[in-house]
């Protein structure tokens, strides 16, 4: 609902910077919602061998017609980038998809992640997807 929706932007962007949400638009159009957020810092920390500077990233994709063409791996792999060219001190980026989100964990495996581990979590079992920076400060070139 819309109201629950601005209650959770409205705590992030109020917040410690821990956590930053993100409106992806496609030719202007609203079409994915991002978190990139401190995952060492966060409870998801508790369940993984967490690194200082790990960074989390959680996302929503748009309607049917944004699904099933590339874009989650394009998308996911240009935010990544981006992470590691904007957080130099992060080596790796970090997502717990449901482990039962086949097309989820597919898009991650695309975009350079590896399953690091499955993991129990609070409200589902996660794939514990991980993209490790390439070198100490370059990200991983884009794969084609």
């Amino acid at each position: 609902p819309p109201a629950t929706t601005a209650a959770h932007v409205h705590a992030q962007l109020s917040g410690d910077g821990r956590s930053v949400p993100c409106l992806g638009l496609l030719d202007g159009r609203p079409m994915s919602y991002w978190e990139l957020y401190r995952a060492d810092l966060d409870p998801l920390a508790r369940h993984y061998p967490a690194r200082p500077h790990d960074t989390g990233v959680h996302l929503l994709l748009g309607g049917a017609a944004d699904r099933g063409r590339g874009l989650g791996t394009a998308l996911l792999r240009a935010v990544t980038c981006l992470i590691l060219a904007h957080r130099p001190r992060c080596a790796r980026v970090v997502a717990e998809p449901d482990i039962r989100n086949a097309p989820s964990v597919a898009a991650f495996r695309r975009a350079g992640f590896h399953l690091d581990a499955e993991i129990d979590l609070p409200d589902k079992r996660a794939a514990l997807m991980v993209r490790r920076r390439t070198t100490p400060t370059e990200p991983a070139p884009a794969r084609r």
